[in-house]
């Protein structure tokens, strides 16, 4: 299951994103290349190693569902045309506080 996303230049910072499969959880793909919950640990990526590591992201459907570019500061901060999007997806509904994943990023 893929997305139509925005196609970002390859020297623009991003990162990967998905659900984990299992849980539905948001995670993000940290430098190492594993999967994380915690926003503040994702990996940011450029030119031919972003390429790379979404192929891997992509060759772990079951795993993950449905992984992708978001646009990233260096520092890996959420930017660009996704930041509304991605900010919720890290911090959780915005129904109600007391269903938030925790503290504001």
């Amino acid at each position: 299951m893929t997305s139509v996303r925005p196609k970002l230049k390859p020297d623009v910072p991003k990162a990967i994103t998905a659900w984990h499969t299992a849980s539905g959880e948001v995670v993000w793909m940290t430098p190492k290349g594993d999967w994380t919950s915690n926003p503040d640990a994702l990996g940011v990526f450029t030119g031919e190693v972003a390429e790379a590591r979404l192929a891997d992201a992509r060759a772990a459907e079951g795993e993950v569902t449905d992984p992708y570019f978001m646009e990233v500061s260096e520092t890996g901060e959420i930017r660009g045309r996704e930041t509304l999007r991605e900010t919720i997806r890290a911090q959780g509904p915005t129904t109600h506080p007391e269903f938030a994943k925790g503290e504001a990023l």
